[in-house]
């Protein structure tokens, strides 16, 4: 055995763990070597002048001693932890906000007279002004959008006017809903059902 394999065993044998050969093993080595022999023997006075220390009892305000020194914690980001807590939640107001704007951007952009339905040869149109004479029957929906529309015959579902404005007159007869949005929100709303509509269908 050399000092290099002597040293673990020494402290081992303090601790009282080292037994078998490897007991043996190292007393043979510290009667052959003077300087393992002297290391011994400083060591042992040590663990013997520990042992007789009275033990140590930490105080009551170590721990809230220890707790004011350490550093201020870091505050937390509400948004990045909803984010980590909630992906798909995440996405969808993304997408939400993406969408609104682009409708948004839609609404400010778009200024030319935009007629929809699945039935337009009733309707006549005169610059950006969209007529239903009366006598004729628009089957189906009828959107206009940035023009006037006069009706004075029938539409036999919803009429939307998006800003734009609506005469009706008193022969005219609509049998779904009439709706009128002059506003950016109020059309963001309608683009929205619109949207989840295609997504139903």
């Amino acid at each position: 055995m050399n000092c290099k394999e002597a040293l673990p065993l020494i402290h081992e044998y303090l601790d009282g763990d080292l037994q078998g050969s490897d007991s043996r093993l190292l007393k043979e080595h510290l009667i052959a070597c003077q300087n393992c022999h002297a290391l011994f023997k400083q060591l042992e006075k040590t663990d013997a002048f520990v042992r007789m220390l009275p033990p140590v009892r930490a105080s009551d305000t170590l721990t809230a001693q220890i707790m004011s020194g350490l550093p201020p914690m870091k505050q937390k980001n509400g948004w990045m932890d909803f984010i980590r807590r909630h992906p798909a939640g995440s996405v969808a107001v993304v997408f939400g906000a993406v969408m609104f704007g682009s409708f948004m951007s839609m609404w400010n952009d778009d200024t030319n007279l935009m007629v929809k339905g699945s039935n337009l040869q009733d309707v006549i149109i005169q610059g950006d002004t969209v007529i239903v004479p009366q006598g004729h029957t628009v089957q189906g929906d009828l959107v206009v959008q940035r023009g006037t529309l006069k009706v004075e015959g029938d539409v036999t579902g919803n009429l939307t006017v998006i800003d734009g404005t609506l005469n009706l007159a008193s022969t005219a007869h609509i049998s779904g809903q009439v709706t009128q949005v002059n506003e950016a929100i109020g059309w963001v709303w309608y683009k929205l059902g619109e949207f989840v509509g295609m997504l139903s269908n």
